[in-house]
This record gives C-alpha cells, sequence and structure tokens, in this order.
C-alpha cells in the first residue's frame, strides 16, 4: 500500500527516527532495508524483545494520527480505485503493514477500503515470500485453476515485486520509492511513474477486469 496508494516516505522516515532513538541504532540503517518488509521483521533485527504483534500494531497505529500531515497519494490511485469500486470488481490490498496502519491511512486520506485485506500479521513470513499475495488471491476467491497468471499486482518495492511473482501473478512496478534497475531486476512485467499509467478501461461479460499499462518506462 505504501509507495502504490499512499506515499507516507516522509511520514515513515520521521517514525523509524523515532524508533532509531528508542533502540539506539542509527535510523539510516534502519530506513535503508525497512520499505516493503513487515516491521516485525525489521524490529528483529536490532531488538527481538520488540518484535511482537502488540508493540507493532501498538507503534504503526500512531504513524497516521501523528504524521498524518506528512502523506500524500499517489498519483491516479483514487481514480483508479474508484473506478474498480463501481463496477464491484475483485480487489485488495497486499501489503506488509498492520491493520491500524492500513485502516489508519485510508481513513486520513479517504480512500476506498477493500472489501479483501491481507495484513502483516496475517502471513508467518513476509515479502518477498510469495504467501502474502497467495493468500490475497484465495481471498478474492480465486484458485490456481483459474489462472493466477491473470492476477495483477502492483508494487513498488523489489521485495513486494518478488513476492507477486513468487505467487505467480503479473506485476506492475511503480517507480515511486525504486530505481527503476531494481524494479527490472526483481522481475516486473511492467514499470510505470504512478498509478496514472494504470487505467481502468472495462469489465468483460464474465467479469474480467481490463487494465490499460500506458506510459510504461523503457525495461
Amino acid at each position: 500500500m505504501d509507495g502504490t496508494i499512499v506515499d507516507s516516505t516522509d511520514a515513515i522516515a520521521k517514525h523509524w527516527h523515532k524508533i532509531g532513538k528508542e533502540l539506539g541504532v542509527d535510523p539510516s540503517v534502519i530506513l535503508h532495508t525497512s520499505h516493503g518488509r513487515r516491521s516485525i521483521d525489521t524490529l528483529a533485527l536490532y531488538d527481538k524483545s520488540k518484535a511482537n504483534w502488540d508493540y507493532v500494531t501498538h507503534i504503526e497505529a500512531l504513524i497516521p494520527r501523528e504524521y498524518g500531515a506528512d502523506a500524500v497519494e499517489i498519483p491516479g490511485a483514487r481514480s483508479l480505485l474508484a473506478a474498480l469500486e463501481h463496477v464491484n470488481a475483485p480487489w485488495a490490498i497486499v501489503t506488509s503493514g498492520t491493520r491500524p496502519l492500513v485502516t489508519g491511512w485510508l481513513d486520513v486520506m479517504g480512500l476506498s477500503h477493500p472489501k479483501n485485506l491481507v495484513v502483516a500479521e496475517d502471513v508467518s513470513a513476509g515479502k518477498p515470500a510469495p504467501e502474502c499475495y497467495r493468500l490475497g488471491i484465495d481471498r478474492l476467491g480465486l484458485d490456481a485453476e483459474q489462472g493466477w497468471g491473470e492476477v495483477l499486482v502492483i508494487e513498488d518495492s523489489p521485495a513486494g515485486v518478488l513476492a507477486g511473482k513468487a505467487a505467480g501473478c503479473q506485476v506492475i512496478g511503480l517507480s515511486t520509492t525504486h530505481s527503476i534497475e531494481r524494479l527490472r531486476g526483481s522481475g516486473a512485467d511492467w514499470i510505470v511513474k504512478d498509478l496514472r499509467s494504470v487505467v481502468f478501461v472495462g469489465q468483460g461479460a464474465d467479469g474480467t477486469i481490463q487494465i490499460e499499462v500506458r506510459n510504461a518506462l523503457e525495461l
């Protein structure tokens, strides 16, 4: 979600600076590897006593409340979600964030809440493991026989791209937080600047959603 629907880069930086000071760890070291990863996995690297869901959900719930003014929408996010909601299209948010973080940001930004949500607490292994996307596909009511290759994942982090590809999905990489080179190296099928290049164009008689990728960046 972060980097695909909402750009909370500045908010997350302030958050990890605060946590880094509490842990006695250089925040820049944490930020170098934290994006796209679950906080519980990041914290386990520095203080295993804090790598528990009670602590993680508490600190993440505070982020939209304390730093909400530092977040902005990813361009094109609102219109794409509105188009999907208008036709009751199956879509889900699959994120490394906790439930309080996700719902907090969606509320702050006034964006659509998905009917299907996979959060950090739902899986035993975070991205780049494919478990989260496999669970998301299951919650959408799809199975392997229906062709997971027809499922479109939108990601901004190399770990997320790897997870989507490992789950057998097609992946659009947004160059909102990482370089084109890193997204390409992770296996993204398309790379675009933001969600203005991901356009809903229709719905087939069988319910299949038709998406057009415009202005793809060179692979």
